[in-house]
């Protein structure tokens, strides 16, 4: 399932079945992994889904939960969590989500934070 948020990379989604797929796991620990704040998901679009790109080498993204932590302490729903990590970021030079699969959590915290 492809969606799209305004002015930025089209999203690949998974469904809570297709995650759970995805890592290994029951649906039940996935969900547990939400609340937990290791993946953030969405319903803009039917059923809840969570990003693809938040799952790498069948695991969750690593630097994704405290990062996640800094946008919701600056008042992001998870929505916004996620239309901010997939829209381009003129600081960064390129959507969060792409800095973060590169290894620059710091730089990607550090310009989330700013943003309260």
């Amino acid at each position: 399932m492809t969606g799209e948020n305004a002015a930025s990379t089209p999203i690949e989604w998974l469904t809570l079945p297709e995650l759970a797929e995805a890592l290994g796991e029951t649906l039940g620990r996935v969900r547990s992994m939400i609340d937990d704040r290791q993946f953030v998901s969405s319903r803009r679009e039917g059923p809840v889904k969570v990003p693809a790109a938040f799952v790498v080498d069948g695991a969750p993204l690593s630097s994704l939960r405290g990062t996640l932590f800094v946008l919701h302490d600056v008042g992001f729903t998870d929505d916004e969590a996620i239309d901010w990590l997939f829209a381009p970021e003129d600081t960064i030079g390129m959507p969060p989500i792409e800095a973060l699969l590169q290894g620059r959590k710091s730089e990607v915290r550090r310009v989330a934070r700013a943003l309260a």
